[in-house]
């Protein structure tokens, strides 16, 4: 099965930590191939494991999870969808960091449905949004 949720940086970190219980039930009740993480947020977790050298079970964790998650890469079509987002979010003045519009790109290009608890996302039109936080 493709990959029908892409999990934003804090969703990753709430199934990471187990902080947020809601978010792993729900993680769990659904076939792990059709969750996934963007690159971008690979690339965050690791910053933030690299940040803490001495927080070994946190890198362990992280390790883990990257290990049962795919990883979309990020591609051409991404890019395009970010260049667009981009302008459309300046040009309204509405401007978010260039990581989540990454994110979010890469889920428009996609087709994914965004996993997250980040308000800013609600910003970008047509992009589909659940949060696990949340009951359902």
């Amino acid at each position: 099965m493709p990959v029908r949720y892409l999990l934003d940086t804090n969703m990753a970190s709430y199934v990471i930590k187990g902080n947020v219980p809601r978010v792993r039930e729900r993680l769990v009740k659904m076939p792990m191939s059709e969750v996934g993480i963007s690159v971008i947020t690979e690339a965050e977790l690791r910053f933030g494991v690299a940040r803490k050298p001495e927080a070994v079970r946190l890198r362990l964790a992280v390790d883990e999870f990257l290990l049962r998650v795919e990883i979309l890469p990020w591609d051409s079509k991404a890019a395009q969808d970010y260049a667009t987002l981009r302008s459309a979010l300046e040009d309204s003045g509405e401007p978010m960091g260039n990581l989540d519009m990454m994110i979010a790109a890469q889920a428009l290009a996609s087709g994914t449905v965004l996993v997250t608890h980040d308000r800013v996302f609600h910003r970008v039109k047509h992009l589909r949004l659940e949060d696990w936080t949340k009951p359902h």
